[in-house]
C-alpha cells in the first residue's frame, strides 16, 4: 500500500480513524482509511494534516486483464463508499491516477483536479538525469562541487523553522506543529520509510528536504531553503540525491507531490517527470462550516 495509507502513518497524523474494507471472496479488493472528526458540531471527512493523499486504494489482481480493471475499481470503490460514515463536510485528496469521477458525483461529491509530476525510475539513473532540463543539470553539477549531503534527522527543527519563515513572508500559517512533524518522522524511521537530507556548505545548512517512500514510490514530502543562505542550487541537489536513493532502493516512481503554483510547477517540471492529475473530492452541507469559511476569507 502507499505509505500514506499505512496504519502507522494514519496513527501518527490522526487522533481518531477507521478504515473501510472491500472484499472479493476471501481476498481484500480495496481499503479506504479515513479520519473521523467533529468540530463545532460539524462532522468532517478530510485529508489529515501532513498527508498529501488518502482516499481509496484498490488491490488489482495480478493476472487481471486491462479491459476489466476499470469495472473492478468501480465495484470496489462503490463498496468502500457504502462503508464510509455520513459527514456534512468532505475534503479528501485521492491518489494520483484515481479517475472514478462518476462514483463521486453520484454520491453528492464535487471533484476538482490538482497536479503532480511523476518520474519513471525504471529508466535508470543515466536516463533520468538526461531527461532533466539542461540548466537544472548544470546547477546540480555545480552544487556537487561545493556541497555535501547528510542524512541528519536532528535537522527536522531547522526544516520547520525554514518553512515557517517562508510562510510568514506569504502571510500564511503552518497547518502543523514541530511536535506533529517529530511524531510522524519517528514513525517513518521505525518503519524504514523516511529520511531527512540536509545539504551543507562549509558546515552550514543550505537546504533540507524530507523524503518518504513505500515499496513502489518515493515522494518529495517537504523541503525548504535556509533563508540566511538562500542557495538556490541546494534544493535541486537534494532532490537529485533523493531520486538516486530511490533508484537504489528499487522504487519505480518518484512523486514530486506537485503544486499549482506556477514557479514551483516550473521547477518540478524541469526534472523531466510526467504530469499526473489527482482528484480532490469535496462537499459542504453545513451552514456553520460555510460561515466559518467566509470568515476566514
Amino acid at each position: 500500500m502507499p505509505v500514506f495509507c499505512q496504519h502507522w502513518w494514519v496513527d501518527a497524523v490522526c487522533a481518531n480513524w477507521d478504515v473501510a474494507i472491500a472484499k472479493k471472496g476471501d481476498h481484500i479488493a480495496g481499503v479506504w482509511p479515513y479520519a473521523i472528526e467533529k468540530k463545532v458540531g460539524v462532522s468532517l471527512l478530510r485529508t489529515p494534516k501532513l498527508t498529501p493523499y488518502l482516499g481509496p486504494h484498490v488491490f488489482f489482481p495480478a493476472n487481471m486483464k486491462e479491459s476489466n480493471a476499470d469495472a473492478f475499481e468501480y465495484e470496489t470503490v462503490t463498496e468502500l463508499l457504502k462503508q464510509i460514515p455520513a459527514a456534512e463536510v468532505w475534503n479528501i485528496s485521492t491518489q494520483p491516477g484515481f479517475k472514478q469521477v462518476g462514483i463521486m458525483k453520484a454520491n453528492g461529491l464535487k471533484s476538482q483536479v490538482q497536479q503532480t509530476f511523476l518520474i519513471d525510475l525504471t529508466q535508470g539513473e543515466p536516463t533520468v538525469f538526461a531527461n532533466m532540463k539542461e540548466s537544472l543539470r548544470r546547477n546540480i553539477r555545480s552544487a556537487e562541487k561545493g556541497m555535501t549531503i547528510v542524512n541528519e534527522p536532528a535537522t527536522i527543527g531547522g526544516l520547520y523553522q525554514f518553512q515557517k519563515h517562508t510562510l510568514n513572508k506569504k502571510g500564511a500559517l503552518q497547518a502543523y506543529t514541530l511536535q506533529d512533524m517529530e511524531l510522524l518522522f519517528h514513525s517513518c524511521l521505525e518503519h524504514n520509510s523516511g529520511a531527512i537530507w540536509a545539504a551543507k556548505m562549509d558546515d552550514k545548512i543550505q537546504a533540507i528536504i524530507w523524503n518518504v517512500w513505500d515499496a513502489e514510490r518515493s515522494y518529495y514530502f517537504m523541503g525548504a531553503q535556509n533563508p540566511a543562505e538562500d542557495n538556490s542550487k541546494a534544493k535541486s541537489l537534494l532532490l537529485w540525491h533523493a531520486i538516486k536513493e530511490a533508484i537504489k532502493r528499487g522504487n519505480k516512481i518518484f512523486d514530486m507531490e506537485g503544486s499549482m503554483d506556477p514557479g514551483v510547477e516550473r521547477f518540478f517540471r524541469s526534472f523531466g517527470g510526467q504530469r499526473e492529475l489527482y482528484m480532490v473530492v469535496s462537499k459542504n452541507e453545513s451552514l456553520v462550516w460555510k460561515l466559518k469559511q467566509l470568515i476566514r476569507r
